[in-house]
């Protein structure tokens, strides 16, 4: 057992008796996030397709003296979705807060991807986030409220080698300020969060060229010069679902370390005067990192 906790910058009862969903809460960002919202009072319903992962993180924030419970579903099929949330209604009678975080993609170039292919991302990245806001916002929001936070990702230049979840991340982006138009007088706040280049366990899902070479590189397209980590996403993800973001809705905010700003029209050298913050005890460096600098 362990005997630390997750050291976030909010205080410990911010969202005491509330129940928040995170769907792909079992693994990456998604369990670093379900890790720091139980450190803060919250019940937290993990979401996943395989039990396996989720018991081991319902294991872990029990061990850490938390609240967590999990169901599964493929959150791409409608009725599942239904079902889905109706055990967490039945179960906890509310639902105060959605991170919408499950999503996944393959490295491809454009030319090579198949009808299929496309559909299935765009279905996991898109439709699955709306099939879950949507039920959750029917059986709890639309009377009691909440906050939804979509996780998306840096998309405003495209994704070259990832067209299926470039195109997919921006839906979901604009699907967010749609959604915060119509579900705000209902009393539901709706942002995303967009992750740059973030040291999370997603990086070992991608096999071979092109990306294995690409992520040595990848901080020097950064201001901050290095990878992000799981746990500053997470606190951006807690930030909008506060109380603190009362006013803040159908936003899209980006944890990339400035990488929107790199424009080749001044050279950044490098540096570590922006110390990546890591409060997520039980954080894991992927493996596909092992050979690369932590800088």
């Amino acid at each position: 057992m362990t005997t630390n906790r997750y050291s976030s910058v909010y205080r410990p009862d911010l969202f005491s008796g509330q129940v928040a969903i995170v769907t792909g809460g079992g693994s990456g960002i998604g369990r670093c996030i379900a890790h720091e919202l139980s450190s803060l009072g919250a019940t937290v319903v993990l979401w996943g397709r395989g039990r396996e992962a989720l018991e081991q993180t319902v294991s872990e924030i029990a061990e850490d003296g938390g609240t967590a419970t999990f169901v599964t579903g493929d959150i791409r099929d409608e009725s599942a979705v239904e079902v889905a949330v109706d055990s967490v209604m039945e179960r906890h009678g509310r639902i105060d807060a959605l991170v919408n975080n499950a999503g996944g993609q393959f490295s491809a170039l454009a030319a090579d991807i198949s009808a299929n292919g496309f559909d299935a991302v765009v279905r996991n990245n898109l439709l699955g986030g709306f099939l879950v806001a949507r039920s959750c916002y029917r059986a709890s929001m639309r009377t009691q409220g909440g906050a939804i936070v979509n996780i998306t990702a840096d998309h405003s230049r495209g994704i070259p080698l990832m067209s299926h979840s470039s195109a997919s991340r921006a839906g979901m982006a604009n699907l967010t300020r749609t959604l915060a138009v119509e579900w705000a007088s209902s009393g539901v706040r709706v942002n995303a969060v967009a992750p740059g280049f973030v040291a999370s366990s997603g990086y070992d899902t991608y096999e071979g060229e092109p990306f294995a070479d690409r992520l040595a590189m990848l901080p020097s397209l950064t201001l901050a010069q290095r990878h992000g980590t799981e746990a500053e996403v997470s606190a951006a993800v807690a930030f909008l679902l506060s109380e603190a973001a009362s006013y803040i809705t159908g936003q899209e905010l980006l944890v990339g370390g400035g990488c929107d700003l790199m424009n080749g029209l001044l050279d950044i050298e490098l540096h570590d005067k922006l110390p990546a913050f890591d409060g997520f005890h039980r954080s894991r460096r992927p493996d596909a990192l092992d050979d690369v600098s932590p800088l």
